[in-house]
């Protein structure tokens, strides 16, 4: 890569290092009235990035791209307003700086706590949704980070236009405008050499396909939130209501079909897939779902439209109104299919029987776990997170929904009265 890009690169991770400093030290009200000044933003320059998404929108007509991956670029009324209120979401919800718990009181005096801080600069590399931009850089900011965004090409004109509203917020409230910064560059050597620079970036969190996301864990010096893909299950049990089970398996496969909490396998137990499976590709046709199952499931739904189910399809993120579906002989069987081909993002239990349900939610350990609810459930919004930056699958440092507080870390505070430390 060339020299001058690499760096203007990193003068600019730097810049925002610097700038990471006072937006940690910002008092809640400070960082409030930050976001308010970015909803204004919004509100005012609405028609301008519509415009700015269009010519995005323009510049992929030729490629060859799914409906999911255009629905998710393309911004409308309705999703700026989502993003506002997202912002007020936000505001609403507590600091999470500063918190201080309790440790012990130590025989000699001492007392110890531990006390949230921010993690510092949080670099989010992901595709395609320019409402990320917003959420991303919103939800540092309430938590005191300073951000480094690089959003997909296909994007960019939207990504910036969004930037510079945030960075005019930040001026105009007294803050350095460097606390949010956006990667002008979109190649994959551009993208490397981000990954080198641990000196200035402390966490990176990419959203997006797979091949994403491994590509920046292969690459990256500082350490990553993965989230490689959603392969959620919905298990109906020989106790569930029917017609329940029904809709929230209906739900969890078309409500949205192209994010990671959608359905992508439901599990039927046999002993109700007769009562349960015609009625439910009923709802299914109607709503022009493909279905991959084996002959068992065709010849019990008496349809042909259904597809030959293969091995490699039980570990598909389809996105798309597109399903697997198999007969389970137990719940110990629904369970096992999950470990062995599941992402650790979303399960849901449909049953009336309250041991089944601890059961299963004791032995599952995705990010998380639902009874008697649509997987479309485990999101930010949802859990009153307010927006999130993205579901991680990785166990350190985060699990699942990542809001304000799991972008802070903890420090100790031990306070004395004059304490040494005597020789041993």
């Amino acid at each position: 890569m060339d020299d001058k890009i690499m760096r203007q690169i990193e003068a600019l991770a730097k810049s925002t290092r610097l700038a990471s400093y006072q937006i940690a030290k910002a008092s809640t009200e400070e960082k409030n009235n930050i976001l308010k000044k970015i909803i204004s933003g919004l509100e005012d320059s609405r028609s301008k990035i519509l415009e700015a998404n269009k010519v995005d929108l323009l510049s992929i007509e030729k490629k060859n791209l799914n409906n999911a991956f255009i629905e998710r670029m393309t911004l409308d009324e309705k999703k700026i307003n989502q993003m506002k209120q997202n912002i007020e979401d936000v505001i609403l919800l507590d600091d999470p700086v500063g918190k201080r718990e309790v440790l012990s009181k130590r025989p000699n005096g001492l007392s110890v706590y531990k006390q949230s801080i921010p993690l510092g600069v949080i670099s989010i590399i992901y595709e395609s949704r320019p409402n990320v931009t917003s959420d991303a850089a919103v939800l540092c900011l309430k938590s005191g980070n300073a951000t480094i965004l690089r959003g997909g090409s296909e994007c960019f004109n939207t990504n910036l236009c969004i930037i510079e509203i945030i960075k005019n917020a930040l001026t105009e409230s007294g803050f350095d405008s460097n606390s949010i910064n956006m990667i002008p560059i979109t190649d994959r050597e551009a993208l490397k050499f981000i990954l080198t620079l641990d000196e200035y970036i402390d966490l990176v969190i990419p959203r997006g396909g797979e091949s994403l996301i491994r590509f920046i864990s292969n690459f990256s010096r500082i350490p990553v939130i993965k989230h490689y893909k959603g392969v959620c299950h919905v298990y109906i049990d020989e106790f569930a209501d029917i017609q329940k089970a029904i809709e929230i398996a209906v739900n969890s496969k078309v409500q949205r079909p192209g994010v990671c909490n959608s359905m992508e396998t439901l599990l039927v137990h046999e002993k109700v897939a007769s009562e349960t499976l015609p009625k439910l590709f009923k709802m299914l046709e109607s709503k022009k779902v493909k279905v991959h199952a084996d002959n068992k499931i065709k010849e019990i739904a008496n349809n042909e439209n259904i597809i030959q189910v293969a091995e490699d399809d039980w570990c598909r993120e389809y996105l798309d109104l597109e399903m697997n579906i198999k007969i389970v002989n137990n719940i110990d069987d629904a369970i096992n299919h999950i470990e062995k081909y599941g992402s650790l993002h979303t399960e849901s239990i449909v049953t009336d029987n309250k041991e089944s349900a601890e059961y299963f939610i004791n032995s599952v350990n995705s990010s998380a776990i639902m009874h008697n609810a649509s997987t479309r459930f485990n999101d930010g919004n949802e859990l009153g997170l307010g927006a999130e930056i993205g579901i991680s699958t990785t166990k350190l440092h985060a699990f699942g929904p990542m809001g304000l507080n799991e972008l802070t870390t903890k420090k100790f505070v031990i306070l004395g009265e004059g304490q040494i430390k005597q020789n041993a």
